[in-house]
C-alpha cells in the first residue's frame, strides 16, 4: 500500500495510512461516517457460529472507532459446485444473527463462485467527527485496558487438529463471536479514552505497537496482568501455534523488549493472532481500574487493566 498515493481530502479523517481500524469521512459538522470491510475463510466447523464470528469480527472494527454500525453488506465467496448450498444458508443464518443483535440493517452484498468459502462484511457506521477514537493519541500517565482474553489463534489451530477440549472450544468460539459492543458503550461513556483499537490478526503486541509508532510515548506491559484462555500453554508446548504468530513476532519484535519476569510461553501469545479480540484502549489511570470493575459487573469477565503508557522509549513496548 506504501506506493499508492493517498487522497488529499480535508474531510477524510483518517484512510489507510494510520493502519486504522475503519475509515472516517466527515459528512457534516456533527456527522461522519465509518466505513470498514473484513472477511475471511471459516475458523470453525460449524457454518452458523462462522458466520457469526465473521460477522462479528467486522462489525468490532467499528466500535473501535468509538462508533456505531449501521448498515452491513454481505461478501461471499462459495464453491457452489463442491458445497451443498445449506451450508451458505447457515454462514449467512448467522451473519445476521449478529446483525440483528447489532442493530445493523443489512441491505445488500456481492457473491462470486470460489474454490474455498469466505464470508464476512462491508459495515457503515457513524459517529460525532470530534469522538472519533483513534488508534493513536495515548498519553503518559494513561492506563491501558484488555477486554477480551488472547489465545484465539492458538485454540483455533488445535481445533482443526481436533486437539483442543470441548470447554477451549466453548471458551474460543463464545469470545470469538461476541460483539464488543457493550465495551464500546461502557469505554465511550468514560467520554476521556484517548486511543483505541481491537486485537485481531497483528496479535496484541503488533496492533500495540500502532499505538505508539511514530509517536512520543512507550508502553509497559504487565504480562501477568494479561487475560490468556485456559489450557494455552499446554498448547502451546504441545506444537499448536499457528503461523501467524512467527510473523507477527519476526515483523514488531525490534519494537519490543521482554524482561525476564515474562515468561516465554507468554511473551510469544502476545503475538498470537486474534479472531474478533478485544478491545485495547487508554485513558486516565484514576478511571481505568473502576471501568474495568464495571465491564466485569456487565458481564465483560476478561477485562482488566494490563499496562500502562509512559514517557520513556518512545515507540517501545517493555513487557515483564
Amino acid at each position: 500500500m506504501r506506493d499508492l498515493p493517498l487522497v488529499q481530502d480535508p474531510n477524510l479523517l483518517t484512510g489507510f495510512e494510520h493502519a486504522e481500524d475503519a475509515g472516517v469521512y466527515k459528512i457534516s459538522a456533527d456527522l461522519a461516517i465509518v466505513q470498514t470491510v473484513d472477511f475471511f475463510t471459516p475458523t470453525v466447523d460449524d457454518p452458523f457460529v462462522f458466520g457469526q464470528i465473521a460477522a462479528a469480527n467486522a462489525l468490532n472494527d467499528i466500535y473501535a472507532m468509538g462508533a456505531k454500525p449501521l448498515t452491513a453488506m454481505n461478501i461471499v465467496c462459495f464453491p457452489i459446485k463442491t458445497m451443498d448450498i445449506s451450508v451458505l444458508r447457515k454462514v449467512l443464518h448467522g451473519g445476521l444473527d449478529k446483525m440483528r443483535e447489532a442493530g445493523v440493517l443489512l441491505v445488500g452484498g456481492h457473491s462470486v463462485e470460489d474454490n474455498e468459502i469466505k464470508y464476512g462484511l462491508s459495515v457503515t457506521g457513524i459517529v460525532h467527527p470530534d469522538k472519533v477514537l483513534f488508534n493513536r493519541g495515548a498519553r503518559a500517565g494513561d492506563k491501558l485496558v484488555l477486554t477480551k482474553a488472547l489465545g484465539t489463534g492458538i485454540i483455533s489451530t488445535a481445533i482443526k487438529a481436533g486437539e483442543a477440549s470441548e470447554k477451549q472450544m466453548e471458551n474460543v468460539i463464545n469470545s470469538m463471536s461476541a460483539l464488543n459492543k457493550k465495551a464500546s458503550e461502557m469505554m465511550i461513556a468514560e467520554e476521556d479514552v484517548h486511543a483505541c483499537t481491537d486485537i485481531t490478526g497483528f496479535g496484541f503486541l503488533g496492533h500495540a505497537c500502532e499505538m505508539i509508532e511514530g509517536g512520543d510515548v512507550g508502553l509497559r506491559i504487565d504480562s501477568a496482568a494479561v487475560p490468556v484462555f485456559e489450557g494455552v500453554r499446554d498448547l502451546m508446548e504441545t506444537g499448536f501455534v499457528p503461523g501467524g504468530l512467527y510473523r507477527n513476532k519476526n515483523f514488531r519484535l525490534n519494537q519490543v523488549e521482554k524482561k525476564p519476569t515474562c515468561p516465554d510461553w507468554l511473551f510469544d501469545v502476545l503475538f498470537d493472532p486474534q479472531t474478533a479480540g478485544g478491545l485495547f484502549f487508554s485513558l486516565p489511570a484514576g478511571k481505568a481500574q473502576k471501568l474495568v470493575e464495571a465491564m466485569r459487573a456487565a458481564g465483560i469477565a476478561d477485562a482488566a487493566v494490563v499496562g500502562e503508557v509512559v514517557k520513556e522509549n518512545a515507540g517501545k513496548i517493555f513487557v515483564y
